[in-house]
């Protein structure tokens, strides 16, 4: 008989057919692989049948990922070898891997001075390098890719040719006859930029090192985009960048060496660890053991990460000090990807760049991760983690496109039995980032070959993905902001019902308020608000969100008001016409500037950062509140406000006040206990609690929204 397999996941352009070459010829069996756009499809014949799947399941590329396996038997076809095939095309389901931190096996031939990539600033193999980021089209093969411009050297094509080769269609390979180069561009004093010439790659990397040194900012291209680039260590230069990019004190990611240089500036665990060496190298969030001046300011964690690309590495060769890596984009706008878009929109921040001629098809920034216990939370998923696929237990109609919420946006296709979570896109407030959102659907939509059915969307009217949704003519279903967290954590670990407790800085409520801090029972098609913090005025707008001053003030007594310099005003606009609203983010923000600890939001978080920097564990004091349909919180503010300077207990309490309310609820509802939403990005907070779910592999903020809002189709429709 002759055994037909249809396999789906990430199996393409990670060595699968390879592998399955190997094993079948280990095996004696004949027959063939080939890739099509929905999958991998295997025909085998011979005795050893029966042990093949189980052979393929133990040797399974790095990259690979198997979401399923569909088996047909057929007449034997009588085939004398197994071959691998050339692709065809049929509908588009199959998974595209995420690029990948450069393998150990590349790094290895890079160094090695006898080898053809020696200091190679693009080698890569089929268990690394880039992927989404240059693809332009599925099957992934070298045509569809922003690689096809590159014609391969016989050398090249020999190994890109051979089955039992590492880079057997491995679709950027390249070496220096055949490859991408690197471009070095100085911008000189009239304002002009050139391009400097020089005889080696190599040379360009130590030139570009040299200036870092110097204390110049340099701008890098690296698989998804660009990185403005300085030396850490400096604080000249880290203030000359804030200045120039107008960013105040937002903190930036650095990039070190290796993870003994990490350990010298930050204390980090063994799960910290395994994060950091993980081949996804995303930026790990984690504790400061040394300060960095202007890196993070007032803050207690950095945000690290490890070289990913060659050229990083060839960098660090010439650097022994940790460099700010962070992307380069304007505040709110995707990460820049073309240098004469970096020169238009940077010019100004940069003093040198490091570019390449190698197109970067679809932008992807850095992913941003941070462990909790054993596990992580997810608060961008990007670069190494997506485009991220979810097999389905069914084939779904109709196909839906969930376009998520306005900050922290993300788009998800539902289709057959695929669920997939695209890149970070960002916050939805400016043109630049409201047109890299529609290239993203269009991009999602070219790759599939995907039209959409029914387009799930918020039910905040003025949500720009909202907006985009109603223009389609397409039937739109609009869901509940809460209620779509706490669907992305149904869905992710697959629960049928759960007390949810969703909180977050903002959320159109059904009763036309502010939600954000809720609980709700919550089953796969509906939910019932069983909980919510009290209302309170959002005075002064969104304006309340960078300046909570006057909010703050306006929910004491008297007595405590006059403490603050603000509290008349505060008085005079306490019976205004504001937005009410249950947050619990902004009772985060509320509480840093009762307590002293901020005077306004930086940025987004700042005050929830501030407040477990501050954190004891020794300090075991809460407030017990009272639990009502709503939740009176004025005792824990109240106390805040009376303790004002004294920084640590405010916020031990502050923390533990939350954890027991948390515990305190969940013992009346015998359901699993759900925590998602913004505010839960606090590992602290998380930390505190057992016996709980979280989000994890999906966004836990509005970064997993989109989940939320397809499960809800895929379950419902």
């Amino acid at each position: 008989m002759r055994i037909k397999y249809k396999i789906n996941g990430i199996v393409q352009g990670v060595g699968f057919r390879p592998t399955v070459y190997k094993i079948a010829t280990s095996l004696n069996l004949t027959g063939y692989v080939l890739n099509s756009s929905d999958g991998v499809i295997i025909e085998i014949e011979g005795e050893n049948q029966d042990k093949f799947i189980d052979e393929l399941k133990k040797n399974l590329p790095p990259l690979a990922k198997i979401d399923s396996i569909e088996k047909e038997i057929f007449p034997k076809a009588g085939y004398k070898t197994f071959e691998i095939k050339e692709s065809k095309n049929s509908d588009k389901t199959t998974s595209i891997s995420p690029d990948i931190c450069v393998c150990d096996d590349c790094l290895k031939e890079m160094y090695d001075k006898n080898n053809k990539r020696y200091l190679f600033p693009f080698i890569n193999c089929t268990n690394c390098g880039p992927r989404y980021t240059i693809i332009e089209n599925i099957p992934y093969d070298r045509k569809n890719t922003s690689m096809k411009k590159f014609k391969m050297c016989d050398s090249c094509y020999r190994e890109y040719t051979n089955p039992l080769e590492r880079r057997y269609h491995a679709e950027p390979t390249c070496c220096y006859e055949c490859g991408p180069s690197l471009n070095v561009k100085w911008r000189m004093e009239n304002g002009k930029w050139k391009n400097i010439d020089f005889n080696k790659e190599i040379e360009k990397i130590e030139f570009i090192a040299n200036k870092i040194k110097d204390g110049k900012i340099v701008a890098i291209k690296g698989l998804g985009g660009f990185h403005l680039v300085c030396d850490a260590t400096n604080e000249n230069a880290v203030s000359e960048l804030r200045s120039r990019k107008k960013r105040p004190s937002k903190p930036f990611a650095i990039m070190f060496k290796n993870i003994e240089s990490i350990k010298e500036y930050c204390e980090i665990n063994e799960n910290d660890e395994k994060l950091i060496l993980s081949k996804e190298k995303p930026i790990v969030i984690v504790k400061k053991k040394r300060e960095l001046p202007g890196i993070a300011p007032n803050i207690g964690k950095y945000g690290v990460f490890l070289p990913y690309t060659p050229v990083h590495f060839l960098l660090f060769d010439f650097l022994d000090f940790p460099i700010v890596a962070t992307s380069a984009n304007i505040s709110n706008d995707p990460i820049i990807r073309d240098s004469n878009e970096l020169i238009q929109k940077l010019g100004n921040v940069v003093d040198f760049i490091l570019d390449n001629n190698r197109d970067i098809v679809n932008a992807c920034d850095d992913s941003v991760i941070q462990g909790v216990k054993d596990t992580f939370i997810t608060m961008r998923l990007s670069r190494g983690y997506a485009p991220k696929s979810f097999a389905l237990k069914k084939n779904i109609k109709p196909n839906i496109l969930a376009v998520g919420a306005n900050q922290k946006n993300t788009i998800t296709l539902a289709f057959k039995d695929k669920m997939i979570l695209s890149p970070h896109i960002g916050d939805l407030g400016t043109i630049d980032s409201i047109e890299y959102f529609e290239r993203t659907i269009e991009t999602f939509r070219r790759l599939y070959d995907f039209k959409e059915d029914i387009i799930i969307c918020d039910k905040h009217p003025y949500y720009e993905s909202t907006k985009w949704a109603k223009k389609q003519n397409k039937e739109v279903i609009e869901i509940q902001h809460h209620f779509s967290h706490a669907l992305s954590g149904l869905f992710e670990f697959d629960l049928k019902e759960a007390l949810v407790f969703a909180w977050d800085g903002t959320g159109l409520g059904d009763d036309g308020a502010i939600w954000g801090g809720e609980v709700f029972v919550v089953n796969r098609s509906g939910y019932e608000r069983v909980h919510h913090f009290k209302y309170f005025k959002l005075i002064g707008g969104e304006k309340a969100v960078k300046n909570p001053a006057n909010m703050a003030v306006a929910l004491l007594n008297d007595d405590l008001a006059k403490n603050y310099s603000n509290h008349k005003i505060a008085l005079a606009l306490k019976n205004g016409n504001f937005p009410l609203t249950s947050s619990v983010g902004r009772i985060f923000d509320i509480a840093a500037f009762l307590s002293g600890m901020i005077e306004k939001n930086e940025y987004e978080g700042y005050s929830g950062m501030l407040i477990e920097k501050y954190y004891n564990p020794l300090i075991k004091d809460f407030i017990d509140l009272e639990i009502d349909r709503e939740i009176d919180f004025y005792p824990l503010i109240e106390f805040v406000a009376r303790n004002r300077g004294k920084f640590e207990l405010v916020s031990s309490v502050f923390l533990n006040t939350l954890t027991n309310l948390i515990k305190k609820i969940s013992k009346n509802y015998n359901l699993p206990v759900l925590l998602t939403g913004g505010v839960f990005q606090n590992t602290t907070l998380l930390s505190l609690i057992d016996n709980v779910y979280f989000n994890q592999t999906i966004p836990v903020n509005d970064g997993g929204i989109s989940v939320g809002q397809a499960a809800y189709g895929i379950w419902n429709l």
